[in-house]
């Protein structure tokens, strides 16, 4: 914590092959069950929203134009920066529910509170 803001690492690496941007993931172990679109997707945002907040990018209509995916994309992913840390470290340890995914977030709302996003997440731990 810096300056009175919160940062949170993704352990992954953007690079790039010709005009495509590949994700590289750390190596994990076996028994853990991860979600790499979620990941993935974690990752994306909260490096777009660097961008954001760096100045380096004016707006997400500005990020899509440059990754070259709709607008709307860009906006669903960036809904990811606000999940509470905790939910984000069960991710990246790949203990997440497993009816949890990246399509769920784009299509359903997240709420900003904390306690209420791991209410959600405690409802996935439900029957099926």
């Amino acid at each position: 914590m810096k300056d009175g803001q919160l940062e949170t690492f993704v352990p992954m690496t953007l690079r790039r092959r010709g005009v495509q941007r590949l994700v590289q993931h750390p190596v994990v172990e076996e028994r853990e069950a991860h979600d790499s679109a979620l990941i993935e997707g974690v990752g994306r945002a909260f490096h777009w929203q660097r961008l954001l907040d760096t100045g380096e990018m004016e707006s997400g209509s500005a990020i899509a134009r440059s990754e070259g995916l709709h607008q709307s994309v860009i906006n669903e992913l960036l809904r990811l920066t606000l999940l509470a840390p905790d939910i984000i470290e069960q991710l990246m340890a790949g203990r997440q529910p497993r009816r949890m995914s990246l399509i769920w977030f784009q299509r359903h709302p997240l709420p900003v509170d904390w306690e209420a996003q791991r209410a959600i997440v405690r409802g996935f731990e439900g029957p099926a």
